[in-house]
């Protein structure tokens, strides 16, 4: 059986397809048509995953929906209603839409894959519980859900066992840490459902001083339900997040591109804190109702690898599992998967090991973009392939590395990254501002063999998807400087010799050659603009930044 998962229509659209029970394709609609969190109808995923899955439209059985649309419609017209006049503008841009396409889903599925069977539409939330709990390593778990808002809901708790979930809890909106976290990213200068993780690592240079004032915004309960105070929020009432009561309260929002006050650090670290307040709290309610020790999350929040380290820290806690695609990319996943396993009552036999999901591209496919570019390039043996990579890594060199198949969800996880020597502080101001053109106090991610992680880091359970954030060893901090953060913790992707060899193959020999099995990792894109996809796109960004060399596949090219 063939099910295709989409999730579409608000942020970071994405399709998938779930053949017998096994994931065989999965990307985000941005990867292909380069609009950064793109929320179209996936047409261009939908045609990549059919594609490698080696079926075709009419192979297709069913099609399952991350969320209930004339639920949400339901939700968003009463909101309309609720804050007339202020929101005739929202709804005058925003009715047309509905009735085009957010309405009509297998109308649409008809006129862009000519499907005409069955349609499952899976409450949101259940679609994120299911994208983490029917793909975990877990018999049983208790799952918590926490994003800006499905339907009605924005936090769920619930308990999976075998291939059954049960959701019991919810917080609805308009209470929402996801959407607090969204309004309070704007305010602080980035941009809403993109620039979440900015300001993460905003929080780390700040301290909570402004715990009184938030106590006004948010009310946090001893199980870890929570209120808003709504005055603060003004959602569609107007083109902003945020009221001037809040502005009121902290003073004036930061304008992008202005310099960083410690007032604006000190919000970002109480905001951090009061939502890992919230969500710790829930996590021990979690456990303590369900009697798992295991605890499966999803929904945006989720992404927060701050907050994710100290739930795992939680002695309550055995082990946790967050899917790399956490926030809405993944509900295509848990759609999927709810349909396979819990509606047709199939047992489980998936476990997601890695994110490498989406294309790749053939040995011909790269030379012949590279000629396309009229690049002088060296195609070189396996070995040698690595020993020049880790050279000029040593060196102090920038790498892009494009190898096998594109990542699942936000992060790039070592087969569409940009490589440097993490023992070099210096490499931090190099990729920020040459390369990346970002904020100087965004943190690296570092790349670890898993067998060597626990001497490095604080490490509970490994981090395969770069969703963890432990502390870095006092005595290793001097030897990789540039990828411990101010706060002594690093956000580590541990690699495994089974899922990704090549990567793996690459940190032995740094290892071998210079003592450290550690390598600094961040995505392959540039500023504004998804993840690189193609060769295509690898070559136009190593043309573009002041990046020293690229590899493509087997095929070698430095400035």
């Amino acid at each position: 059986m063939n099910i295709l998962g989409i999730s579409a229509y608000y942020h970071d659209s994405s399709a998938c397809i779930v053949k017998d029970g096994i994931l065989e394709a999965a990307v985000q609609e941005e990867r292909l048509n380069r609009t950064k969190n793109s929320s179209a109808f996936p047409i261009q995923a939908i045609n990549f995953c059919v594609q490698k899955a080696g079926i075709s439209f009419n192979d297709i059985d069913v099609v399952a929906f991350y969320e209930q649309p004339y639920v949400k419609f339901h939700r968003v017209v009463q909101d309309y209603i609720e804050k007339f006049p202020f929101s005739f503008g929202a709804f005058y841009r925003n009715m047309p839409l509905w009735l085009q396409d957010r309405l009509v889903l297998p109308l649409v599925l008809r006129k862009e894959i000519g499907f005409k069977g069955r349609v499952l539409f899976i409450p949101h939330h259940y679609s994120h519980a299911a994208s983490t709990f029917f793909v975990s390593p877990f018999e049983e778990a208790a799952i918590v859900t926490a994003d800006g808002v499905g339907e009605f809901q924005t936090t769920g708790l619930g308990v999976g066992a075998g291939n059954k979930i049960q959701m019991s809890h919810h917080i609805s909106y308009p209470d929402s840490l996801g959407l607090m976290y969204s309004a309070f990213t704007s305010y602080l200068g980035f941009k809403a459902n993109s620039g979440e993780g900015t300001t993460m690592a905003l929080a780390s240079f700040g301290q909570a001083s402004f715990i009184d004032e938030f106590s006004k915004i948010v009310r946090i309960a001893d199980d870890g339900s929570f209120r808003l105070n709504h005055s603060f929020f003004p959602l569609i009432k107007g083109k902003r997040m945020y009221s001037k009561k809040l502005t009121d309260l902290l003073g004036e929002a930061r304008k992008p591109g202005t310099e960083y006050e410690q007032r604006h650090k000190d919000i970002a670290a109480t905001l951090q804190y009061m939502v890992e307040k919230s969500l710790i709290q829930t996590a021990r309610h979690a456990v303590k109702t369900t009697g798992k020790r295991n605890l499966c999350m999803a929904g945006g929040v989720f992404l927060n690898c701050v907050a994710n380290q100290k739930i795992l820290e939680l002695p309550e806690v055995d082990n946790i599992f967050v899917q790399p695609g956490a926030g809405d990319a993944g509900g295509s996943v848990g759609a999927a998967f709810f349909v396979w396993n819990q509606i047709l009552d199939h047992n489980r036999s998936f476990e997601m090991k890695h994110a490498y999901f989406g294309p790749d591209f053939t040995d011909r496919e790269i030379k012949a973009a590279l000629h396309k570019n009229k690049l002088i390039f060296n195609e070189l043996s396996d070995e040698e392939l690595l020993a020049t990579t880790v050279q000029r890594i040593a060196q102090g060199r920038t790498v892009g590395w494009f190898q096998g198949r594109l990542e699942f969800g936000p992060r790039a996880l070592g087969n569409r990254s940009i490589l440097a020597d993490a023992r070099k502080p210096e490499m931090v101001d190099v990729l920020n501002h040459r390369i990346k053109h970002r904020e100087w106090f965004r943190p690296f991610a570092p790349l670890v063999k898993e067998e060597k992680a626990n001497e490095y880091f604080e490490m509970k359970n490994l981090s395969p998807f770069m969703l963890l954030a432990p502390l870095v060893k006092p005595d290793k901090r001097g030897i990789i400087p540039a990828v411990t953060h101010i706060d002594g913790t690093a956000r580590v992707q541990t690699v495994s010799k089974e899922t990704n060899p090549r990567l793996w193959s690459l940190l032995d020999v740094f290892e071998k050659e210079t003592g450290v099995p550690v390598i600094i990792n961040t995505s392959f894109n540039l500023k504004g603009e998804p993840i690189v996809c193609t060769p295509e796109e690898a070559i136009n960004d190593y043309l573009k930044s002041e990046m020293d060399c690229l590899v493509l596949g087997n095929c070698f090219i430095e400035k």
